[in-house]
């Protein structure tokens, strides 16, 4: 996020040492500052400085340039409150920064008092307030739907212990694990980062043992402390970063690649360093079968052919060769094979024949390049580019995504779970206590949809044909059923008495709504498809959500158009999917 006149920026703390170098620092900047502390003295004194320097900025705005709002963070509603009074005096929300803390003097093992000004206070400022501030600001950041960036101001106490300080220790340790711990909200646009500065010349860092202080080099400036939260601000690629900063070292981010990789252990299923083979060996093929598009056409059967090709070896060195378990079958494999997908004409999309199908696929890593490193031989990976209707194939590593397992219900997660979830996010900005309309709801696409929209708390309307498929909608908590064969769309009303009105034209009807029409097309946010994956594979490992894949078994290559045939009748539940190999299948089965 570039910093830049116009923005603007709450801080806790904000009325001395860190808080208030960084409120003076985002003034000359030319943002908006909102100063909380709860010394009003040393408030109103910061708000007068910041308001001095920006005067030249913002000398024709109609509110002023800085506000200082009295707080205890420790006082939820208070503290609500004033995130309120932020937004409605400045019209939204662009950084947040809770740099709030306190140092107990005693030690928590001599203390013999209820910790209420001492320990406990030292949890509820250092900790509790920093997540209530970091809850607090996400929601305003999602809600106005632009991005955010939240800094957590932390310290090196919480990144290897302070004796002489066992709770402020604790309680920071607790700040940067909780920060590294949000990465996931950058898919909503908010980057949290924590910075963790050793000892800055201000009062809280007067109280530090002197000794100690000198033995890291001495007191940084709170130059060093501005600069680096600046760089978490505006550098988009951190997301749950931790920024060290020592007189020592300078700037570094911890824990690096090579710790990490020590001891990492992934919440998700998604994310398993591979160590060995966890699969049975493969042997790589002199020949393989793939279901080739020879001629353009909407009739999948009659555009495609099996043919058997030779492996192409050796392997390049940034390529892998997957073994193809499960292919995903999709409405679009029609308009693909009738060259809809290329932007030319019927006699330019002609040129690229013969071109490969499919979609998506799981399935084993059966080699790899010599300069491939992130994965190894034996790693489950999902796919997701074009020529997966095939028993093996050679592609970019670097197109991989490591899974689980190569499970059908994995393949149903890609293209349909992600265009799904990315779509309902990103086109349709859904938020909650909404109405969500989901069409063709029983399909691949479709059963992701509406159980994403019941998590978010919203109501969702969903049509189908059959009552088999109204059945299954509704086990999956839909609120209202339409089934198209039974009733007609356009007779739904709502509680109020709807009725269908004539209007002159559909402009006009958004119109008259304000409301928006959205296309989406998933190839687009292809640098989406990770943490979307990871999301759908904590949900379905969690029980959350429920992935059905139609029961009708499809075997081998050559049952692949009749999968596409079977799809586009109108029978399908849930998702299609080929399995390429149903020997091999078996074999994961037991595994």
């Amino acid at each position: 996020m570039e910093l830049k006149p116009g923005l603007s920026a709450l801080v806790t703390g904000g009325a001395s040492g860190i808080g208030k170098a960084l409120c003076i620092a985002l003034s000359r900047k030319g943002l908006f500052v909102t100063v909380i502390d709860f010394s009003e003295e040393n408030g109103r004194e910061v708000v007068s400085v910041v308001q001095k320097e920006n005067k030249h900025i913002h000398q024709y705005a109609r509110v002023p340039s800085a506000i200082f709002i009295k707080c205890d963070v420790t006082n939820g509603d208070a503290l609500a409150a004033a995130f309120r009074k932020h937004v409605d005096t400045f019209g939204g929300l662009d950084i947040c920064i809770n740099c709030a803390g306190f140092v107990n003097k005693s030690l928590v093992y001599d203390d013999k008092s209820d910790g209420t000004s001492t320990w406990r206070r030292a949890v509820n400022v250092n900790l509790v307030a920093v997540i209530d501030g970091t809850r607090i600001a996400s929601q305003v950041m999602r809600s106005q739907k632009k991005p955010g960036v939240i800094i957590n101001i932390g310290s090196v106490a919480g990144i290897y212990p302070m004796s002489y300080e066992p709770v402020y220790s604790g309680t920071k340790g607790g700040v940067v694990m909780f920060t590294r711990s949000l990465a996931p909200l950058k898919r909503h646009g908010i980057r949290v980062n924590v910075l963790c500065p050793e000892f800055v010349q201000t009062n809280m860092g007067e109280q530090v043992n002197r000794v100690l202080v000198d033995a890291l080099g001495g007191f940084l400036k709170v130059e060093d402390v501005v600069n680096g939260a600046f760089e978490l601000i505006e550098d988009e690629s951190k997301a749950g970063a931790c920024l060290w900063i020592s007189k020592r070292k300078g700037m570094v981010y911890w824990p690096t690649s090579e710790i990490e990789k020590n001891y990492l252990v992934y919440s998700s299923k998604s994310k398993k360093e591979i160590v060995k083979n966890r699969f049975p060996s493969i042997q790589a093929p002199e020949y393989f079968q793939k279901i080739v598009v020879h001629t353009l056409s909407h009739n999948f059967r009659n555009a495609t052919r099996l043919e058997r090709v030779r492996l192409r070896l050796p392997i390049e060195p940034h390529s892998a060769l997957v073994k193809i378990i499960y292919a995903g079958v999709n409405a679009s494999d029609v308009n693909f094979s009738s060259g809809r997908y290329f932007r030319a004409n019927g006699k330019e999309a002609a040129s690229y024949l013969p071109f490969d199908a499919g979609f998506e696929a799981v399935g084993i890593v059966a080699s790899a390049g010599d300069l491939v490193k992130h994965i190894t031989v034996g790693t489950p990976v999902a796919l997701m580019t074009f020529g997966s209707y095939a028993e093996f194939m050679l592609i970019s590593a670097k197109s991989l995504i490591p899974v689980p397992r190569p499970d059908p219900e994995v393949v149903a997660m890609l293209t349909s779970g992600l265009t799904a979830s990315i779509a309902l996010e990103k086109a349709g900005q859904m938020t909650s206590g909404q109405v969500v309309l989901v069409t063709a709801a029983a399909g691949g696409t479709g059963q992701f949809a509406v159980q994403l929209a019941k998590l978010a708390g919203n109501k969702v309307v969903a049509t189908c044909g059959g009552e088999s498929k109204s059945t299954f909608l509704t086990s999956l908590g839909v609120d209202r059923v339409i089934n198209y064969r039974s009733e007609k769309i356009k007779d739904y009303q709502g509680e109020g008495g709807w009725k269908p009105q004539n209007y002159t034209g559909l402009c006009e009807k958004i119109l008259g709504k304000s409301q928006t029409v959205a296309g989406f097309f998933l190839i687009q946010y292809a640098h989406l498809w990770k943490d979307h994956l990871e999301k759908l594979l904590n949900l379905y490992a969690s029980g959350k959500l429920k992935v059905f894949v139609d029961p009708k078994k499809f075997m081998g290559v050559s049952s692949v158009a009749d999968a596409v045939e079977y799809l586009h009748s109108g029978r399908s539940v849930g998702k299609v999917v080929v399995c390429m190999d149903p020997s091999y299948g078996q074999t994961l089965a037991k595994l």
